[in-house]
């Protein structure tokens, strides 16, 4: 029996599209621990800081000469310092941004600070400085890189193994790192999809490397509120129009805003004004940190590596207005992050009939926005996606937007015969059910009361790692 348990474990791995070298998605109780940790975090400092500091735009020419990034005054300390006065307890350093710089020593390409003239590995400046001051350390990292010409229509699977190399220098070579905030990854502007770039492969080798490291999409607000989905922390990026509720965010998270106008340091920024340190401790810091929500300042080094003067006196006067005496509040209950491969995403669907023009098509379009609705005379509406083949599966997710219904079954279909997936309906808008894996061709919902004409936004089927 041992042999054939062992040949069944190899025989299923194979199936469920396990990839090399990965580790199951760490426990749900340790996550949760993780989550709270990052809650209790209460305030960091966001550092954009790379080849773009040198060239006045956040998006520079992506084959810009290296040799222009000299910041001669290097002084990590300084940040630290700045970072301390704020009451801040962690920064974020931008270790590769969209223009694809490394700003540590990478054996991964020769477009990086270690090739410059300059030559000094700034990430292990940045972690010293900040663990010497008591600060918990975290990286950014942009999937999109378009001097590496990693960007839609040139991807490869050398690029997939170029992130996994990279990732892996910088979650062994530095020690603990609290998060991997993640950028360029399912986002409008940089169109890389999570099945163009597996997502389920890097979150896996990032807990495989550093099972304690949050992984957070700074894109993910994409999704519903109420669900995470691509990330363990939620995240809202201001100045993209991201805006969280603080009064119905029940999700970890995080908002992030920067003190001056853009995340990289531009010439005016010197004598510019930079925001209203009242009003970022009384609009954002007190009212998120009440809402499970960590606010990141982000405060941009010059190009001597400094911060300039009029960002270091807003941050000590942001640490003299900000009581940080009240302890975060504990986290409500939440379904646990989504970070599998959504099999059901642009598949052919059919359903009951629809209200005018929102066809089943718009149910599973990758696109929340939309709505299948069901046509209002319809008594009992059905909802069906085809898979590519019959395959796993162990997670449903029905987003629907208006909470129109709470009564349905979900089915699949294997070999011809239809059978019942055993979950509990679910009342509200983010209906999430995780049960043992089957196999399907098939997968299909079927309501059997609501009020108004039930809708779906997106219908989701994964097969998670657990």
């Amino acid at each position: 029996m041992t042999m054939k348990r062992r040949l069944l474990g190899i025989l299923l791995a194979a199936c469920f599209g396990a990839w090399p070298g990965a580790a199951a998605p760490a426990a749900a109780e340790t996550l949760r621990e993780r989550q709270q940790d990052f809650v209790d975090l209460k305030f960091g400092m966001f550092i954009h800081f790379n080849i773009p500091t040198f060239a006045d735009a956040d998006w520079p020419d992506p084959d810009a000469d290296p040799a222009i990034f000299r910041p001669e005054k290097l002084d990590c300390r300084q940040w630290a310092d700045a970072a301390r006065a704020a009451k801040m307890r962690f920064g974020c350093l931008t270790t590769k941004h969209h223009s694809g710089f490394c700003i540590w020593d990478t054996q991964t390409t020769d477009y990086g600070a270690t090739h410059t003239p300059f030559g000094r590995d700034v990430v292990r400046e940045y972690v010293d400085a900040f663990r010497a001051a008591g600060l918990k350390v975290m990286f950014y990292y942009s999937i999109l890189d378009t001097h590496h010409r990693l960007r839609p229509g040139h991807i490869t699977r050398g690029h997939v193994d170029l992130i996994r190399r990279q990732l892996t220098e910088l979650l062994t070579n530095y020690g603990p790192i609290e998060a991997l905030v993640i950028d360029g990854w399912d986002a409008p502007w940089s169109r890389i999809s999570y099945e163009t770039i597996p997502f389920a492969e890097i979150y896996g080798l990032v807990k495989e490397l550093q099972p304690d490291c949050l992984v957070m999409d700074l894109n993910a607000a994409k999704y519903p509120a109420e669900m995470l989905c691509y990330t363990d922390i939620k995240s809202y990026e201001q100045n993209a129009g991201q805006h969280i509720s603080a009064e119905e965010n029940r999700l970890p998270a995080l908002s992030c805003l920067p003190i001056n106008k853009m995340w990289f340091w531009k010439t005016t920024y010197p004598t510019d004004p930079v925001k209203d340190p009242e009003r970022i401790v009384r609009d954002f810091v007190e009212p998120y940190n009440r809402a499970y929500c960590t606010y990141i300042l982000n405060v941009a080094p010059n190009r001597d590596g400094l911060i300039d003067d009029n960002a270091v006196e807003a941050l000590r006067r942001i640490g003299r207005l900000w009581d940080d005496s009240a302890p975060a509040p504990r986290l409500p209950e939440y379904d646990a992050p989504i970070v599998a491969e959504n099999i059901a995403k642009h598949r052919p669907v059919e359903g009951s009939w629809s209200d005018d023009m929102w066809i089943t098509d718009f149910g599973n379009d990758d696109d929340f926005e939309t709505v299948w609705r069901s046509h209002p005379s319809v008594g009992k509406p059905w909802y069906e996606v085809t898979l590519d083949r019959c395959k796993p599966f162990n997670t449903v997710t029905i987003y629907d937007p208006e909470g129109s219904f709470a009564d349905y079954r979900l089915k699949y279909l294997r070999a011809g015969v239809w059978y019942d997936i055993p979950v509990t309906p679910r009342a509200g808008r983010a209906k999430i059910h995780r049960f043992d894996r089957v196999w399907g061709e098939r997968v299909r919902i079927e309501i059997d009361a609501s009020g108004d004409a039930p809708q779906i936004a997106e219908f989701g089927v994964y097969d998670e790692m657990r």
